[in-house]
Parts: structure tokens; C-alpha cells; sequence
């Protein structure tokens, strides 16, 4: 930051920080999303998917079993109580376990809804003529003109044909930094979804609804296949055998009872089988891959298949291109740290002064630092605030005593000390 009032050599380095993404909780289950979770439970006991969990298939072939004991027992006006007792715990064994599957496939695509939400509701402020008319995004076509200002996101993919403009990507790259595209230049091609932080920019459409770069990241969240994975079919062919030597071992005892002249109830069997085999791992062993990609997902990494996920927990050392990765994309000031004669007290101040017009997440941090560092300053009537630009890299606020004070980039600063009879303390690039 550069302050030219009185003392020219007045100038400032704000130490930013970028702070790590918060870790995901859990979503609470609204009314309208339990009953739609209740009937995919329903829906998956169909018998062709449960036989995709030969587990499960046997639980449901097991419910059948006393469904039919418990209407014999009505039918007849024996007692029913106990019959009906074990067919509904059957039941919601079933139940819960496909709900417990289709929840986490439901998190899963929940990730691809957020992405389609953001695309289907971008609008654009299409030139026809010497006039601007707003249209849906959908409506665009190759070779459109549109022209987005400071705070709008970027509806289409497209190629900047006039002006300049800083433009946060963290939503698409990652990187947390705001980049500069500008027109003329090979950095002026643009993504749709991304947002304009400064000025305003003429953006030429290249690719129409459906092609953008953001339909195919949807479609490669939608692609994330449920595939299972070595060790996944390792302990499904286990179970399976588990639950055959069970089956086998259950269905002995009822010849054994009535060899030693003893009935037993198939009901009581039944029972007895669901207890030893293993239900509870065969249940949710669909919903444990599904979580790991859902898990994935939701930490911005897109898992293709469950043995993606399994393969990724043996990795010990992991190589990333950049910050903007693991960050959360948004940068907060931590500290003050004065330059030559000027003290901490007075760059808290102006650094509070020129950020007030500061509409972005580093402006708002220096602004939120300098009032917990107990900075009272503030901006009057007569005082007039320079936005940022992407051609001067500068903002700030005029004082009417004839002070300007400038916070930017540390080239910028220098020019614009230099260039206003300043002294620029070469100490300041060593902070």
C-alpha cells in the first residue's frame, strides 16, 4: 500500500494467509428427501438387485418365508405374534440397508445437481446491435457477443475480444489468486461459471450450452461409476460362502428336530439363520464404496470408481501443482508489518481506509483485521474511493487534504509512488 500525503515514503505490507477449506459435515435430511430415501428402499426390493448382494438376497427370501408363516397363522387363528414379529424385523433389516446404499449414491449425485444448478441459472447480457438484451445462457450461440461487468459470473466459455479484467477461477482451477485475462493477449479465453471481480469485459462465445467446459466437469461427476473393487469382491465371495455354510447348516435342523422327535418352527430357523450370517458387513458393505467416493466428492476430487478410492488410501506421498488445491480460494490478511519510519498504528490505518470499498474476501479480511487491531478510522462524505481495476492493478481512496492512499500489486505501487515524486524503500521487497 502506498499512502502519498504528507510523509512519501509512507508504504505497506499486509501479510495474507489462505486459509484451509472446512471440513464437510453431514447435511440434515429434510421431510421431502426422506420420503424420496423410503421409496428407493422400496424400489431396491426388487429381487433382480437384491441378487446383486447374495447376502441380502437370502434375507429377503428369509422375509418372504415368514410373511407367508404369518398369513397361514392368521388365516387359521393360531397366534401370529411371534411370526409377524420376526417378518417385520426382516423387513427393516431389507429396508435399511437400501437406504443406506441409495443415501450415499444420493450425496454422490447430489454433487453433479449443485454443478447443473450453477450452470442452469447463468444469464447473459447479449449485444444485439447497439443494445443489450439478457438471455439464459441455454440461448447463446458460437460467435455471440456478451458483455459482463464486475461481479456477474461468466455465462459461456468464450475469448475476450475487448477490455481487460481480474476473474476468480478457484471454482474451476482451484487456484485461490484472482488471474488477469485480457484482450489481444494468449490469456484471454474465459470459463463459464467463473466470476468477473473488476471492470468490464466484451467476451466473443466458442462454445454453446452443452459443450462448456463446466458440462463436461458434470459430466464427469455423473460418470463416477459404481464399480467394486478388489477387496470388495475379495469379501463378497467370503460372505457368500459364509452365508452357503450357514444356509446349509440351518437347513439340517429341521430333519435332525424331527429325527429326535422335536418340531421346530421354520420361523425360529429363519431367525436364526439372518443371526449367523453376516448381515450387518453384507447390508452396508454397497454403502461403504459408495461413501468413499461420496467422501471424495464432496472435498472437490472426483472418484471415477471405488477402486480409485481404495487405491488412493495406500498412497503415502502425494505431489500437488498448486495451493489452490488444499485452500479454501479465498486469501485473509494476519498481519500489519510497517516499512521504514512509518508505525504500525498508521498502516493499520490507512490499510482500513483504503480497503472500505473493497467488495472482495481480502479486502473485507484487512478490514476485519485492522478493527480487532483497534483501528477507529473512517471514510467521510468528501472522500472519493478508486475501484480496482485490471489495467492499473491499484485501489484506494482519495482523502480531500489532497492524500491518496493505494493498496495493489507491488509493481503497481512502485510506479505509482515513483510517478507521484514518492520514494519506494527498497526494504519493502525483502519483506
Amino acid at each position: 500500500m502506498s499512502s502519498l500525503s504528507r510523509q512519501p515514503d509512507d508504504t505497506m505490507a499486509a501479510v495474507l494467509r489462505r486459509s484451509r477449506k472446512p471440513r464437510a459435515r453431514f447435511a440434515p435430511l429434510t421431510g421431502r428427501s426422506l420420503i424420496r430415501l423410503a421409496g428407493q428402499a422400496i424400489r431396491r426390493l426388487d429381487p433382480r438387485s437384491l441378487a446383486r448382494n447374495p447376502v441380502m438376497f437370502v434375507v429377503g427370501a428369509g422375509t418372504l418365508v415368514t410373511l407367508w408363516l404369518t398369513g397361514e397363522a392368521l388365516l387359521d387363528g393360531r397366534p401370529f405374534g411371534f411370526d409377524l414379529a420376526i417378518a417385520t424385523t426382516l423387513l427393516f433389516t431389507l429396508l435399511f440397508a437400501n437406504a443406506a446404499e441409495a443415501l450415499a449414491e444420493a450425496r454422490g449425485r447430489a454433487q453433479a445437481d449443485s454443478l447443473r444448478s450453477t450452470r442452469d441459472h447463468l444469464f447473459a447480457n447479449r449485444l444485439a446491435g447497439e443494445r443489450e438484451e439478457q438471455v439464459p445462457a441455454r440461448d447463446l450461440c458460437i460467435g455471440d457477443r456478451i458483455r459482463v461487468r464486475a461481479g456477474e459470473l461468466i455465462p459461456a466459455d468464450g475469448e475476450i475480444v475487448e477490455g481487460a479484467a481480474s476473474i476468480n477461477e478457484s471454482a474451476v482451477t482451484g487456484e485461490s489468486a484472482p488471474v488477469l485475462r485480457e484482450a489481444g493477449t494468449d490469456n484471454s479465453g474465459v470459463t463459464a461459471g467463473t466470476k468477473v471481480l473488476s471492470d468490464v469485459i466484451l467476451i466473443e462465445v466458442t462454445a454453446v450450452f452443452g459443450q462448456t467446459l463446466l458440462d463436461r466437469m458434470i459430466a464427469l461427476v455423473e460418470g463416477a461409476k459404481r464399480q467394486k473393487t478388489p477387496n470388495e469382491i475379495a469379501l463378497t465371495v467370503l460372505l457368500t460362502a459364509l452365508t452357503l455354510v450357514f444356509l446349509i447348516v440351518v437347513a439340517t435342523l429341521l430333519p435332525f428336530a424331527r429325527f429326535v422327535g422335536t418340531e421346530v418352527s421354520p420361523t425360529v430357523l429363519v431367525a436364526l439363520l439372518v443371526c449367523l450370517i453376516p448381515t450387518t458387513i453384507g447390508g452396508l458393505l454397497p454403502a461403504i464404496g459408495i461413501a468413499g467416493m461420496d467422501r471424495a466428492m464432496r472435498a472437490n476430487l472426483v472418484a471415477k470408481s471405488g477402486k480409485a478410492v481404495e487405491v488412493a488410501g495406500n498412497i503415502d506421498t502425494l505431489l500437488l501443482d498448486k495451493t489452490g488445491t488444499v485452500t479454501y480460494g479465498d486469501r485473509h490478511a494476519t498481519d500489519f508489518r510497517p516499512v521504514g519510519e512509518t508505525t504500525e498504528t498508521r498502516l493499520r490505518d490507512a490499510a482500513l481506509l483504503a480497503s472500505f470499498a473493497d467488495p472482495t474476501p481480502e479486502g473485507k479480511s484487512i478490514v476485519a483485521l485492522a478493527r480487532e487491531r483497534g483501528a477507529s478510522a473512517a471514510a467521510g462524505v468528501d472522500d472519493r474511493f478508486v475501484p480496482f481495476s485490471a489495467r492499473t492493478r491499484l485501489s484506494g481512496i482519495d482523502r480531500p487534504d489532497g492524500g491518496r492512499i493505494r493498496k495493489g500489486a507491488p509493481d503497481a505501487i512502485r510506479r505509482f509512488v515513483t510517478e507521484n515524486g514518492g520514494i519506494y524503500p527498497e526494504e519493502t521487497t525483502r519483506v
